[in-house]
């Protein structure tokens, strides 16, 4: 048997208009560097709720086991997530039917040629079948407008850094 889920209200953009960011939801993930003393090599993610918890690892490709998950991994299945509501949302809007949309998040880690930094790349590939590419096209611009992942790889995201106590 599948399980039901109810889809989200059609008004997610339209519901606030105040001065200052309103938190609708917080989570907090934390992650422990593991044997390796690295949170991404060996660490573990558990949040504040106990729902998500999984183990840490370098992807083969970067020198590790490939033996657990990642962060880009773990950021890829966020940002396609929220593009897809965020695309199902308008869809239903415009009173299509988005029960084909599929929405695949590529991240590729690497190096940044201005600094030698690290850099993530993200592609987005949205699979609809049967839709008009002149349909869709607008309401995938729509999407990336409404979506908070799409908003903060365009325009970035407020970040505070402190100490512990």
């Amino acid at each position: 048997m599948t399980e039901q889920f109810p889809s989200p209200p059609l008004s997610a953009d339209k519901d606030y208009t105040g001065a200052s960011f309103s938190a609708l939801y917080t989570t907090t993930v934390t992650v422990g560097g593991g044997a390796s003393a690295h949170g991404r090599a060996s660490g573990r993610a558990r949040s504040d709720d106990g729902v998500l918890d999984v183990s840490l690892r370098m992807p083969a490709e970067l020198g590790g086991d490939g033996h657990g998950t990642n962060p880009e991994q773990l950021f890829a299945a966020g940002f396609a997530a929220c593009f897809h509501g965020a695309l199902s949302l308008v869809a239903r809007r415009e009173e299509l039917d988005p029960s084909g949309i599929s929405v695949a998040a590529t991240v590729a880690f690497g190096r940044d040629p201005a600094d030698g930094g690290y850099l993530l790349r993200v592609d987005l590939v949205v699979g609809w079948p049967g839709i008009d590419p002149e349909i869709a096209e607008p309401l995938m611009e729509q999407a990336d407008s409404l979506c908070p992942y799409a908003r903060m790889t365009a325009r970035g995201t407020p970040t505070t850094i402190t100490l512990a106590s």
